[in-house]
């Protein structure tokens, strides 16, 4: 995955959002609020499965998909709005919590991650174990970036 969120932060001028409306409905919505009432460029991004992604319980439960990769830190939902930091806040609001789900469940749940599991294990648990990791790292620097101080320069 790309970390195209953090990319586009880096402007610091551009209202960003991650969310999924299976996992919080109400944080989907006040993105994007938030980004239409920005006055200047918006950016949301949003996590939706798709039939290619094999989820096993079926597309009919696209919305739960959603959820478990939240609680497992496979997605983070967060705000980043540049408004904020005028009002003396921190403009990185991260509205998902520590994940409480096991990252390989969450893995497991779709075909395209459990055929590697059965085709070649050793490439596949080194892949997984790395992409936990990363999913990790991910989410202690958004904890970290949420939680700093920010002033105003101007």
């Amino acid at each position: 995955k790309k970390p195209l969120a953090e990319m586009i932060i880096s402007y610091g001028y551009v209202y960003v959002a991650q969310v999924a409306m299976g996992a919080d409905y109400n944080q989907t919505i006040r993105a994007i609020t938030e980004a239409e009432a920005y006055n200047g460029p918006s950016l949301i991004i949003a996590y939706s499965p798709c039939i290619s992604h094999g989820i096993k319980a079926g597309m009919g439960s696209a919305q739960h998909e959603e959820k478990k990769a939240v609680e497992s830190g496979y997605f983070n939902l967060f705000r980043y709005n540049p408004e904020l930091i005028k009002e003396g806040k921190n403009p990185l609001i991260l509205d998902s919590r520590n994940p409480q789900m096991n990252y390989r469940e969450f893995l497991r749940g779709e075909i395209r991650y459990s055929v590697l599991e059965k085709s070649n294990p050793e490439k596949a648990e080194e892949l997984f174990s790395e992409a936990e990791k990363t999913a990790e790292k991910t989410y202690d620097k958004l904890l970290k970036l949420s939680s700093e101080i920010i002033q105003d320069k101007n």
